[in-house]
């Protein structure tokens, strides 16, 4: 009896010392956050942060949610909505983005999309040792790149319970030169000179298409999603060709999959087009649902009338349909 209300103390003490690591997030209402320090890298110092909406009552399942390139996690109806559908609900600022970059840091670069894979590892263990049994991963983007990388190294021993892709960045948007001859030379120099600097700060449209300052609803911090993005280095572009690569050949991931896109792409230029509000201007569709499809063997794919890049930010009749497709796909797992 005694031993038993010993490890019952014991077990109680380490539940209270994992809440007391969160504080108050900076997205206000009841959002808390909690920092983990990293091993350090060639840059120094290294953290990532986990946000999270406080745990359900009873509720043993999550949702975990990993940000795309030049972003980081402030999509509140997100979270909410996960919550109002019976799931608790996590959110990860990867190493060098958003709550997680320090003054040490080059925003976003990395030498291979594997040095995130240690930032997912604590995030699934946090959400696991804090009750929950069943977890589904949900990315945007260059984090929908990085979750099935991340889950094919696990061969086979699977850490979740199923994948939501929302637009992932499975491959370049350039014409062929680019893609054939242009990327695998930058990718090549990029192994011995990772540091150089190969692209500029790009076009400031799918911003605008975004801020609620400028021709869309949301409000964000602008120094962790830049408007303008951020200089891109060739160690960069040989980790995101590295990954596509391996994607590309074809994952056997056993985990449900649902892949989702824009029903259509339209290129970004220096001008403002309305289209730029209906479309996604980042990816190119047709690869998405091309190299989606090979991810794994239980793919479900979908296409979202009129979204943008990042579908759950479309306008709103077109992400409640975002909405409405992930939550029946979570029903049927």
């Amino acid at each position: 009896m005694k031993q038993r209300l010993f490890f019952t103390l014991l077990f109680t003490l380490f539940i209270i010392s994992i809440h007391a690591q969160y504080v108050p997030d900076v997205l206000g209402d009841d959002y808390l956050r909690r920092t983990f320090q990293m091993p350090d890298d060639y840059e120094g110092k290294v953290v990532c942060t986990l946000v999270k909406k406080p745990q359900l009552s009873d509720v043993k399942q999550a949702v975990l949610y990993i940000h795309g390139y030049n972003d980081y996690f402030f999509q509140k109806q997100l979270g909410d909505s996960v919550n109002a559908h019976g799931y608790n609900f996590y959110a990860m600022d990867l190493r060098k983005y958003g709550r997680s970059i320090l003054p040490n840091q080059n925003p976003f670069f990395c030498k291979s999309l594997k040095e995130y894979f240690a930032d997912i590892d604590t995030a699934l263990a946090t959400i696991r040792a804090e009750g929950n049994n069943r977890i589904l991963l949900m990315a945007h983007s260059t984090g929908g790149l990085i979750t099935p990388y991340y889950l094919n190294s696990k061969k086979g021993s699977l850490a979740v319970d199923g994948l939501i892709l929302n637009s992932p960045f499975l491959d370049w948007n350039f014409g062929w030169f680019m893609e054939k001859i242009v990327i695998p030379a930058v990718s090549f120099i990029g192994k011995f000179f990772p540091n150089l600097t190969v692209q500029g700060y790009g076009d400031p449209n799918y911003s605008y298409s975004l801020l609620k300052q400028y021709k869309g609803e949301w409000e964000y911090d602008t120094n962790w999603k830049m408007i303008f993005g951020h200089p891109k280095k060739a160690g960069w572009i040989c980790a995101i060709q590295e990954a596509q690569q391996t994607v590309q050949k074809g994952l056997k991931l056993d985990c449900p999959i649902l892949v989702m896109s824009s029903n259509k792409s339209f290129p970004e230029s220096k001008e403002w087009h309305n289209e730029y509000m209906t479309s996604d201007i980042v990816l190119n569709v047709h690869d998405i649902q091309q190299y989606g499809s090979k991810l794994g063997n239980y793919v479900t794919r979908d296409t979202i009338q009129n979204g943008i890049h990042d579908l759950i930010l479309s306008e709103k009749p077109y992400r409640d349909h975002v909405y409405h497709i992930v939550f029946n796909w979570i029903k049927g797992l």
